[in-house]
Order: C-alpha cells, then sequence, then structure tokens
C-alpha cells in the first residue's frame, strides 16, 4: 500500500539523517471497499434495508491466539470530508511513514466514509430528503458494525478524529467504554452544537432551501446561489486571521487569495449532502456523560479555531471532568491553519506519539 520515493526505506523514518530524502506517503488502488450494513435502523426511527459504508484500509491486522485483531487504529473525518482526505501529505507524510506514530507496518488504520459522506450511503444517491435524517449516533453506530461485524475488530488502540471526528470520539468514549484503548479528539468541543456553531450551519442550510433552484430538495439544476453562500460561510468559519492578515496583507492580494480559494471549495457537494451534513450535529451532545471516558485523552484544540474559540471556558470545565485526559491548546500563528490546523500532524505528531507510548 506504500511507495517510497527512495530506495532505502530506513532512511525515510522519523530518525533519519538529516540529508535523507523526506518520507512521502501514496497508496495504489485506494478506492475504498463498500461494506453492506443490513436493516440499519437510525436514532429517529427511519430504517434503511441496506446501509453503505465505504472504508479504506492501510497496512495489516495482527491477530492474537483468539484470532482477535490487536493493531487496529481508526481515523475519523470532519464534516464534508471522507476518508481520503487523510493521504494529504500534510498528514500522511507525518504519520504513516516508519517510525512515524501510525507507522502503517506497525498499524492497521481503518479510513472510513461516514453516513452521508465520499462513497457511503447520502442523499444524493437517488432518495434526496426522503433519505433518514441521521445524526452523529448514527455514524458512531455504522463505524462499530463496520468494525465489529466486517472487520473483525472488538478493540481499537486508538481512535483519532479530527472536527466531526473530534465529536465521534467523546461519543465513542461514553457509549462503548473502553473499546478504543486511547482517543484523540481534535477541534472540538464536548457541547451541544449552539451559539455561532449551530448559527453558522443553518444559515448555510438556510441559504441552500431559500434558493428556488433548491425546489425541496428535488432540484434539476443544482441551486448555485445557495451553494456560494454555504460555501463562503464555511470558508469563514475555517479560516486563520492571522495568516490571513499577514500572508495577504493588500486588498488586492486578499481578494485574489479569496477567489483562489472559494473556486476551490464551491461546487465541492451535491446541494441536500450538504444540508444533511452540516444538520447532523443537531443532536449532539456528550456534556452530561464525560466521566464514563476513562481511557486516556489526547484532547487538541488551536486557538485560532473560529468554530471553537477558546474563550468560552468550556475547555477548563470539561478538563477537570475528564480525569484521563491531556488537553493541549495551539497557540495561534501565521503558520496555524485555523479550524483545520487539525489536519496538519506536524502541530500534534509528537504529542500524539507519546500518546501511543504511554
Amino acid at each position: 500500500m506504500r511507495k517510497r520515493l527512495v530506495p532505502l526505506a530506513l532512511l525515510l523514518a522519523s530518525v533519519s539523517p538529516a540529508h535523507a530524502e523526506p518520507y512521502r506517503f501514496s497508496v495504489d488502488g485506494a478506492a475504498g471497499v463498500d461494506a453492506a450494513l443490513a436493516d440499519f435502523t437510525f436514532a429517529s426511527g427511519e430504517k434503511l434495508p441496506e446501509l453503505t459504508l465505504r472504508y479504506i484500509t492501510l497496512g495489516s491486522p495482527q491477530h492474537d491466539a483468539k484470532g482477535n485483531v490487536t493493531n487496529a487504529v481508526m481515523i475519523l473525518h470532519g464534516t464534508g470530508g471522507t476518508g481520503k482526505q487523510f493521504f494529504q501529505p500534510q498528514f500522511a507524510d507525518e504519520l504513516f511513514g516508519p517510525g512515524q506514530p501510525l507507522d502503517t507496518a506497525r498499524y492497521y488504520i481503518i479510513l472510513p466514509d461516514n453516513i452521508g459522506h465520499g462513497g457511503s450511503s447520502k442523499p444524493s444517491d437517488g432518495l434526496r430528503m426522503k433519505f433518514p435524517r441521521y445524526d452523529y449516533e448514527d455514524m458512531v453506530d455504522a463505524q462499530y458494525r463496520l468494525l465489529t461485524e466486517k472487520l473483525g475488530v472488538k478493540k481499537l488502540k486508538l481512535i483519532l478524529g479530527t472536527s466531526m471526528g473530534c465529536m465521534h470520539a467523546f461519543i465513542w468514549g461514553e457509549r462503548h467504554p473502553g473499546f478504543a484503548e486511547k482517543l484523540a479528539p481534535f477541534a472540538c468541543l464536548p457541547v451541544e452544537i449552539a451559539g455561532q456553531n449551530r448559527m453558522w450551519r443553518t444559515l448555510s442550510i438556510d441559504a441552500i432551501k431559500a434558493d428556488p433552484l433548491w425546489k425541496d430538495g428535488n432540484y434539476t439544476d443544482p441551486p448555485a446561489a445557495g451553494l456560494r453562500t454555504a460555501a463562503s460561510l464555511v470558508m469563514i468559519a475555517g479560516a486563520n486571521p492571522y495568516a490571513l492578515q499577514a500572508q495577504y496583507p493588500t486588498r488586492e492580494a486578499a481578494e485574489k487569495y479569496k477567489d483562489e480559494a472559494f473556486a476551490r471549495t464551491y461546487g465541492r457537494g451535491d446541494a441536500n449532502d450538504t444540508i444533511y451534513q452540516l444538520d447532523s450535529s443537531r443532536t449532539y451532545n456528550p456534556w452530561p456523560d464525560l466521566e464514563k471516558i476513562k481511557v486516556p485523552m489526547l484532547w487538541i484544540n488551536s486557538a485560532d479555531d473560529f468554530i471553537n474559540p477558546p474563550a468560552y471556558g468550556i475547555t477548563e470545565k470539561a478538563v477537570a471532568r475528564l480525569k484521563t485526559a491531556k488537553f493541549i491548546l495551539i497557540p495561534a500563528s501565521p503558520e496555524t491553519k485555523g479550524h483545520s490546523t487539525h489536519t496538519w500532524a506536524k502541530f500534534w505528531k509528537d504529542d500524539l506519539a507519546r500518546l501511543m507510548a504511554e
């Protein structure tokens, strides 16, 4: 599953000498596998006779004498993402190589596309707005069934989750205590999605639904105006204002970058899929049961995160109740990436290595 761009693999380990070429991760044929989960019942009571969950694996499973997988790690993406997003060099090149914290020669890495995302079952497959109104608990239930029914995994070494996946990690810690030996939630808060966080999500949803082309989800042409507004809000929510000011200090530079960034963001997703993705956090609230989480946890947020600002005082109260958690706030700088700091492993890979070594 890995190719190395220099002939001596050992030189690419994290302890390699200064003159060695940096590790470059790549995969061949990583289209993913579709797992069919029969008779899937959602928290709303709605049902699908079959739910598809697409996933990719890296590395190979190792088994104990009883046949149990002993080296599985699950990594969970954020809203609008897929498992493939973790192939980006800022993540994969820092983590998956020889000697790195999640070396795929050592760990069996599982990368699912969550419900409503990527190659998994979603509204745009045909049901449109008649698709079951899934939430985060449904996503975790599907992950659990994938692991236990399809992959034979009864225990995980680690769940690492970014953004939405961060929130999934908190749900896992409460609903399935001890299933994951360690948790690494990055870029979220363990409270109900409310205040500004709920508002920017629903503003995006409202914009799509207000577009005359949306037609209650039965559009023939994409509701472009609504999708433009949603893409604009996502850009602002994910941005690092410190970096933007430092890197684009003139009006001309800022507007040029804005146009380029918008072109990369706009049009990537289906309108109905976007509505469901943004709304799926509506029932999330692990706050009442934080004490159920008893495994080691590395919880990391960044100070430049518009979606999860550090000044709320929530993290301090949560850590007082999470007796096995270590919380780290990455300081804002022109180098951090706003909410997306979570997918740039250079900011936290050493902390993850320490967690895995415990």
